[in-house]
């Protein structure tokens, strides 16, 4: 019997960790939107011209975001919020363990 990597599970975690590369690209983003909405009051359609671009849309997808016009709004109405995607994730981590908790108690 001969030990050989399974090359379906390989490219399949490669492809993984290449998405999270992206999604961290689209959190970046997302943030540098909010600093400059901060900073200069555009944050929302700085976010929307780079998601409409072919850069932005690239990186969505490869993020495994369909860049879609609805998505756009969606980002639009994230960096409008002003909350960093740390905390906005943290934030919503917290509260689903809490869920999670509370109906595993009930």
């Amino acid at each position: 019997m001969t030990d050989f990597v399974d090359g379906t599970a390989f490219n399949a975690e490669q492809g993984n960790r290449a998405r999270k590369l992206f999604a961290a690209v689209v959190l970046a983003a997302l943030d540098d939107a909010i600093a400059d909405d901060k900073k200069y009051g555009n944050g929302p359609e700085q976010i929307a011209r780079w998601a409409r671009s072919r850069d932005g849309r690239e990186v969505l997808s490869c993020a495994g975001i369909d860049p879609n016009e609805r998505v756009v709004t969606g980002l639009m109405d994230f960096v409008g919020k002003g909350v960093r995607t740390s905390v906005a994730l943290s934030r919503e981590e917290s509260e689903r363990r809490n869920a999670a908790a509370q109906a595993e108690a009930a």
